[in-house]
């Protein structure tokens, strides 16, 4: 008689064993970090911020808590998952001595925030070289979404205040460049702000898309070539205005709220000046029309060049409708200053900002669901460790990655690559991570290994 032993085979445990290396994966981000040249970047510009004859460097300190948020942590003190694998990571502060460093950054303001911002965009240019074809200017255009997030708070931290959707938290703006459908995409600005801070404030949107700007390749910091997307949070005067000055002209796609003077407008397009709207692949969606409205409302004292653009379409099931929409149809407007190309084509440019929520939903599982510190400028620094994480997690795949692996969203990364085990094994005087071969994505960290080691080093 056989005796029942329930669904899972019984293991014992037990602990004092060497060898194996946990969350072997995240060798990928460390190789990541070698071959783009980021650690010795961060480490010059955090060089005034080493005391003397201290044992560890303050961008190694940085970049050590910003690979433990990378790996799904949320406070300083999970970079003790990195101490654990000095083999791995090399030799990991203690928790006192990343406590005093983030301390020391916020206490320095804008000094600080600067240099760790040059040093980003500094290797910034270096990985999109690097990843010629893949990389997100490749064609010589590059897209930045600008889009606001609210942080819940559950202590009293400086700043944290009521929010428009009536919790209590931060409101802070966030940038980043869109990869594309066959990407992700990369943080280029986080502006800290209060819970009750406006979602259309013009100066702050500025602020974000200077410090937005500042990330890109200096060619790109100005032109026609640069894009600038957001929601109707942007579509503002005074932000459209700083867009389209002269010198800067950048290219803009922009929400606009529906006014009254915009549905009168669209009550008079005749039918045949609608024309077919396109789904996310490109063809036309039944049930969906767009039509341009520039010679109708006084558009005077906006931009000059300024176009308008209505979407009309059958809500979705569930969806409800708004006191602007007309006859049961639902209305969407932007502005935008580009001059050719069909309207379909620039109605589906612009919808295709809904990506940035992709990012923000993977910034919430990147240290972004709460903000741990107490101070404002503390938590700026943990808005950059943030940023410095994300900025490795979309260049990684960038790097390493291909075809569907490269969309993978930092969820997935950390369960299927980044928490892989291996045995470290030293032979010939070199050190080996050996992945099991019953591991289904072995294959993938082999390979993303082997073309992140063929790329050449920094200087």
């Amino acid at each position: 008689m056989s005796k029942h032993i329930g669904l899972y085979p019984c293991v014992r445990v037990e602990g004092g064993r060497s060898g194996a290396v946990s969350q072997a994966g995240a060798v990928l981000l460390v190789e990541t970090v070698r071959k783009s040249g980021l650690d010795t970047a961060i480490s010059a510009a955090l060089a005034p911020w080493r005391k003397p004859r201290t044992v560890h460097d303050p961008g190694k300190i940085l970049l050590d808590v910003a690979l433990a948020v990378a790996l799904g942590g949320d406070c300083l003190a999970d970079i003790g998952m990195l101490r654990a694998e000095p083999d791995v990571f090399g030799p990991v502060a203690s928790d006192p001595t990343v406590s005093r460093l983030v301390d020391a950054l916020a206490a320095a303001g804008p000094k600080a925030l600067t240099a760790i911002r040059s040093a980003r965009a500094e290797v910034r240019s270096r990985v999109w070289e690097l990843a010629g074809a893949d990389g997100p200017a490749a064609d010589g255009q590059v897209t930045v979404d600008i889009d606001g997030v609210l942080i819940l708070a559950h202590s009293e931290k400086q700043d944290a205040t009521a929010t428009w959707k009536k919790t209590f938290g931060h409101h802070p703006l966030l940038a980043f460049v869109d990869h594309g459908p066959a990407g992700s995409g990369e943080p280029v600005a986080a502006l800290l702000r209060p819970g009750n801070a406006g979602s259309n404030t013009a100066t702050d949107h500025i602020e974000t898309t200077r410090l937005a700007l500042a990330q890109l390749p200096r060619h790109l910091r100005r032109g026609r070539q640069t894009l600038i997307r957001t929601d109707s949070a942007g579509g503002t005067h005074a932000f459209l205005d700083w867009l389209s000055r002269p010198g800067r002209w950048l290219s803009y796609s922009v929400g606009m709220t529906i006014t009254d003077a915009i549905h009168q407008a669209v009550l008079k397009i005749p039918k045949k000046a609608w024309t077919p709207a396109y789904d996310a692949g490109g063809t036309e969606r039944p049930g969906a029309w767009v039509a341009e409205i520039t010679d109708m409302p006084d558009l005077s004292t906006w931009p000059k060049g300024m176009r308008l653009v209505v979407r009309k379409e059958r809500p979705h099931p569930g969806a409800q409708l708004r006191f602007t929409d007309l006859h049961g149809l639902r209305l969407t407007c932007f502005a935008t200053n580009t001059k050719g190309g069909q309207l379909a084509d620039l109605e589906l440019r612009h919808r295709r900002r809904a990506r940035c929520e992709d990012r923000i939903r993977g910034a919430r599982d990147t240290g972004l669901r709460n903000l741990p510190l107490h101070d404002t400028a503390q938590n700026q620094i943990w808005l950059e460790i943030v940023s410095l994480a994300l900025d490795l997690l979309a260049w990684m795949p960038m790097l390493a990655l291909t075809s569907q692996t490269r969309r993978w969203e930092p969820k997935k990364l950390r369960l299927r690559i980044f928490s892989a085990a291996a045995q470290l094994v030293t032979t010939s005087r070199r050190r080996w991570l050996r992945f099991t071969t019953r591991w289904p994505w072995t294959d993938e960290i082999t390979r993303a290994s082997d073309r992140l080691n063929a790329l050449p080093s920094p200087g």
